[in-house]
């Protein structure tokens, strides 16, 4: 039987961390640090989180070796390290116990009263860093891991001394059903990560299975407009308070757009509570908005911080990021790397003031490329123009025989980019002002835009 986890997050312990500069595993290190542990960790490449975390005393080997692990009492590891890892096997033969990196923020948020879980197919990020901010607004003191980077933090997580911990989400390998949520957002649910999941039954099954963690004394936030959301806890034992434009129990009413920033009247069972203003363009970031203002209203914090917190956001890293200016073009950068999420930011920036839309895609994974191919056509004839990098493959091999080529010839405002190198001359020969040039996708395309800007 594998250990029980709480047991070696004490001051007492030494954990190592594989993996440590990931996303949320260099915050994990951190909060585990702050805590009294003595922390170690490895990870293949130098970087300034890296750094950070040398700069914290906490020892970071560069690379992969079984001795990285000695003295160690646990080890808790990012989702991509397997067993085949030299200190995970070494490990295995010392018996000291391997524990997933969830499973250490599950036991973390026991700690807090209030642990505030934002999931969804779409948007976690954004609405983790909407929550964030308003929890900052009421100077709540909260922890925070999102998974991207908060302008207003310069980094992608906090430690603070409040009762709440505020968390990220993610479904893909059910990762969170290892959390402890008292409050659990669902923001939408849509057919992804099908590496993994079966189909969108088994992703409805496992945002149920999430929701259930939810204690009967806690809530779930879900969105009364997603057909799939209300199938995924239709009959779930739990109190629910339900959000939408069309439905809900808290709706936003009377929308009104400036430049494509959205204010509007935040109402709950038909009573106004005040106005909301957003300076994040598109409807999808409405329902992002009132997802965040649900969870907090229900962790009591004031109209007034909610308010403000909301008006104080200005976006994440990667969400709509604007990089720059090159021959009067504007360039921004997006994380958006599924149809539905390409279509709420093609929907958000033609209600922006710019003559053309010229996208830079790179499609991510080649699994998600064939599953979703006739979506990504759909929506990749929204833009003006649209540049196709090749697929990125992150964790996988191109066994399915798929390319980027496969999606221009059916595009007839496309054009395939071997290369980023390529997709950087392209968007140099394009670029005329008043245009709006997007950078889009999970990989490394944002590159392009990065190097785009340089030759300014």
């Amino acid at each position: 039987m594998k250990p029980d986890i709480h047991a070696y997050l004490r001051p007492d312990m030494h954990a190592h961390l594989i993996g440590i500069g990931g996303v949320s595993m260099s915050p994990l290190a951190d909060v585990l640090h702050k805590s009294g542990m003595s922390i170690t960790g490895s990870d293949l490449s130098e970087s300034a989180t890296v750094q950070h975390l040398r700069s914290l005393g906490i020892t970071v080997y560069q690379g992969h070796h079984a001795d990285h692990i000695s003295g160690a009492d646990c080890i808790i590891r990012t989702a991509a390290v397997h067993d085949d890892n030299p200190e995970i096997a070494a490990a295995h033969q010392a018996g000291i116990p391997v524990f997933e990196r969830a499973e250490a923020w599950g036991a973390i948020m026991k700690q807090y009263q209030n642990a505030l879980c934002v999931s969804g197919t779409h948007g976690k990020t954004t609405t983790t860093s909407m929550c964030t901010e308003i929890f900052m607004a009421a100077h709540r003191d909260p922890t925070v891991m999102i998974g991207g980077i908060l302008p207003s933090l310069g980094t992608g997580h906090r430690v603070g001394q409040g009762d709440t911990i505020i968390l990220e989400s993610c479904e893909y390998y059910n990762s969170f059903h290892a959390f402890s949520p008292t409050v659990a957002i669902i923001l939408n649910v849509d057919a992804d990560h099908l590496d993994f999941f079966k189909d969108l039954e088994d992703i409805q099954n496992s945002f149920r299975h999430f929701a259930s963690l939810v204690p009967e004394q806690g809530w779930v936030i879900a969105n009364a407009d997603d057909l799939n959301t209300m199938n995924a806890i239709f009959g779930l034992n739990r109190p629910i308070l339900t959000f939408g434009i069309q439905n809900g129990t808290v709706t936003a009413q009377n929308i009104t757009w400036n430049n494509g920033f959205a204010t509007f009247d935040l109402m709950e069972d038909g009573v106004c509570l005040g106005s909301i203003s957003l300076q994040v363009p598109g409807i999808h970031n409405v329902y992002n908005a009132l997802a965040a203002a649900c969870a907090a209203r229900k962790l009591n914090i004031p109209l007034a911080a909610i308010q403000e917190g909301l008006h104080n956001f200005t976006g994440a890293g990667r969400r709509f990021e604007y990089k720059g200016h090159y021959h009067g073009a504007a360039v921004y950068d997006d994380y958006a790397h599924h149809p539905s999420e390409l279509h709420a930011l093609f929907t958000a920036v033609k209600n922006l003031d710019y003559k053309r839309i010229i996208c830079a895609f790179q499609p991510h994974t080649y699994t998600r490329t064939k599953e979703l191919f006739d979506e990504f056509l759909s929506v990749l004839r929204l833009p003006d123009l649209v540049l196709l990098a090749e697929i990125y493959a992150a964790r996988e091999q191109n066994t399915l025989g798929i390319s980027s080529m496969d999606l221009v010839k059916q595009l007839p405002n496309a054009q395939y980019c071997a290369t980023l190198a390529d997709v950087t001359e392209q968007l140099k020969e394009l670029a005329q002002p008043g245009d709006l040039i997007l950078t889009v996708g999970a990989g490394d395309i944002y590159r392009a835009g990065e190097q785009l800007l340089s030759l300014s």
